[in-house]
């Protein structure tokens, strides 16, 4: 697991996935058993977990985030991995192709590339005279060219001027953002990597000290006060990862197993701090909230 233990998403995410099992006749203490490590998107506890887990030699591995498959990717090519909640296996070399993964890996995407259009979008939607967005994104991350890309594009047709910021340090990344803010009608996109959420409450806190609305990848965002979220259910893929878990430990192979895409995406806005900005939610925008946080 990417995230620690106690994290807002840590339990939830870990219930689904056992519920995923049990509905498929998996009972941790009857016919399978569960180590669990806590890697709290930190690098090096990611290697001295992976390292761990691969040392029981278990049946299957399954890895949550980019990091925690790159761990385990280091020390094995043999043990089947299923991942979720990875932004781009291809580009990050888990798999060769979503259809054809190839050897011991596959698991769930993230996103689809295309949603990186929807966050300028719906952040013009709600600020209607938004003129220039700062993009946070993780260099380090192999999705963030593409995404970033994305939203490019979407940017001219909107008339919206973009400006990357790369999360390079908390340091680093409260100036650059102090500095966009220094200009008028600005907004935030952030794009989703291990980086980012390990600064979630920071970002927060930036985008309301200096009144900048902004969007953000996943509900939990919105339910930490940030304005607007767009996203796959996180929590959902551990109930559909269940599924790949089962057909592995019955005999199939990773390799014939195509990764897949969210099927499910949720838009949740926040009011109380669309009020604070002094932001009125188009009514239209309020009709496709999947939650509304008052």
């Amino acid at each position: 697991m990417n995230s620690a233990a106690d994290g807002p998403e840590a339990e939830p995410r870990l219930a689904a996935f056992r519920q995923g099992l049990q509905q498929l006749g998996w009972s941790d203490g009857n016919n399978v058993r569960f180590d669990i490590r806590w890697g709290a998107n930190d690098v090096e506890l990611e290697r001295k977990f992976a390292a761990e887990l691969v040392a029981l030699a278990p049946d299957l591995i399954l890895a949550a985030g980019t990091l925690s498959v790159a761990a385990l990717q280091r020390l094995t090519q043999t043990l089947p991995i299923v991942f979720c909640n990875v932004a781009d296996p291809v580009g990050a070399g888990f798999v060769d192709s979503l259809a054809r993964p190839g050897g011991s890996t596959t698991g769930f995407t993230l996103f689809e590339y295309t949603i990186s259009a929807k966050w300028l979008e719906i952040l013009k939607e709600i600020v209607p005279g938004l003129k220039r967005a700062a993009v946070l994104r993780d260099p380090s991350n192999p999705a963030a060219i593409a995404q970033f890309g994305v939203i490019q594009a979407a940017a001219q047709s909107l008339g919206v001027d973009l400006r990357p910021i790369s999360i390079i340090g908390a340091d680093a990344m409260e100036r650059a953002i102090v500095k966009f803010a220094d200009g008028s009608a600005g907004g935030l996109v952030v794009t989703p990597s291990a980086t980012e959420s390990f600064h979630r409450g920071l970002i927060v806190r930036l985008a309301a000290q200096h009144r900048l609305p902004a969007v953000y990848p996943f509900r939990v965002w919105a339910m930490d006060g940030g304005l607007i979220s767009y996203g796959s259910d996180s929590v959902e893929q551990f109930r559909r990862v269940a599924a790949y878990v089962d057909r592995i430990l019955k005999g199939e192979k990773p390799a014939d197993l195509p990764v897949q895409a969210p099927t499910k995406y949720e838009l949740v806005i926040n009011l109380k701090t669309a009020k604070a900005l002094d932001i009125t939610v188009p009514p239209t925008l309020l009709a496709r909230a999947d939650e509304v946080i008052e």
